[in-house]
């Protein structure tokens, strides 16, 4: 019989695609039963979409700075890990994933305290708070990165899962209008974007000699559209999303980013980088995470206070005209990629299913 198998993951797209990948490989290995848990945010459109079940239940982040919604986010959780025994009593999987977040929190918890076996995934290059509180009853803890202070047989480096990357480059370079000899750049921050990358793009690429997609997130798009003047720039292609977005990754020379999760789905694509990592993350992990891609040199990591469009146009210039350093940028970038990370995971969560 195929096991059954609950994924807890939401918040922001950076939680939800990599467990659906993780989703994806456990049908494909055992033909399992996948069922999610999550809240109301990105999961509740990306889950269905990509035909799985999802079941909600009502939870927030614990803020570290405001004890009023610390205190609602604690309420808020003690009831959703009421509702998450409810949904594995109904459910009854063999195993329980938590792909980070705080979602993963109740459902964590309900899974240790029903005896579920565990196993947990982290994106980020330190332990979030939900898993270093969940790590002890866990199974394995499967990490995108070394961690020197989490070693052990529980812990395992698989890297991020990420959807399989986009092999055709000449079919994803005609979607987007590129011809064979035109560069690319593509700018992104993220499912809300990045106002301090999207600014800069704007102000330096819009009259540049290459062809620039630009990711740029619902919030800043009417702003940005009317900086850019009307009719735009013909080499400036302006999108709030690319979906799939695999599409501009394959399409493109170079990328201009933000250095959260998605810095997987560079390497997957050989993609070599400028990374802007956002001051503000948790435990500053997205300068953590440009450095190691930095370091393998696989890209060029320019902090956000520092980045204006004159620095950006004046690296990325310097990158295009220097094609030797830019294929080598890219083969490191490549050299990095763990294209098997959601397949190890899912083995990891059916050897804990079948345990």
């Amino acid at each position: 019989m195929a096991p059954t198998i609950v994924i807890a993951a939401g918040g922001t797209a950076g939680h939800v695609v990599p467990a659906l990948a993780v989703a994806d490989a456990l049908r494909a290995e055992a033909g399992a039963r996948v069922v999610f848990v999550g809240g109301e945010r990105a999961e509740k459109t990306l889950v269905p979409e990509a035909g799985y079940e999802l079941r909600t239940i009502a939870v927030e982040g614990l803020s570290r700075t405001n004890p009023l919604k610390a205190a609602r986010g604690g309420l808020k959780a003690a009831t959703a890990m009421r509702t998450a025994q409810k949904i594995l009593r109904d459910v009854r999987p063999d195993a329980v994933m938590g792909g980070g977040g705080y979602v993963a929190g109740p459902v964590g918890a309900a899974a240790a305290a029903g005896r579920i076996p565990l196993v947990l995934t982290e994106a980020d290059s330190h332990l979030g708070l939900t898993n270093r509180l969940l790590a002890r009853w866990a199974r394995r803890v499967c990490l995108a990165f070394p961690l020197p202070d989490r070693q052990g047989e529980k812990y395992r480096v698989t890297g991020r899962p990420v959807p399989p990357p986009v092999t055709d480059r000449a079919a994803a370079r005609a979607r987007f209008g590129l011809a064979v000899d035109e560069t690319c750049v593509l700018a992104f921050g993220g499912s809300l974007g990045a106002r301090s990358i999207n600014e800069a793009s704007v102000d330096a690429f819009s009259d540049a000699p290459f062809r620039v997609l630009h990711a740029c997130g619902v919030r800043d798009y009417d702003a940005l559209r009317e900086r850019l003047g009307e009719p735009p720039p013909a080499n400036y292609d302006l999108q709030p999303y690319i979906t799939p977005f695999g599409d501009a990754l394959a399409a493109a020379d170079l990328t201009v980013a933000r250095a959260g999760g998605s810095i997987f789905e560079v390497a997957a694509h050989g993609l070599p980088a400028i990374l802007v990592p956002y001051p503000h993350a948790s435990a500053d992990h997205q300068t953590t995470n440009a450095r190691w891609m930095a370091d393998a040199g696989a890209a060029i990591v320019v902090p956000d206070g520092e980045l204006t469009a004159q620095r950006l146009d004046e690296d990325v210039g310097a990158l295009l005209r220097d094609t030797g350093r830019l294929a080598a940028m890219a083969e490191a970038s490549r050299g990095l990629a763990r294209p098997d990370a959601a397949r190890e995971i899912a083995r990891e969560v059916l050897e804990a299913a079948g345990a």
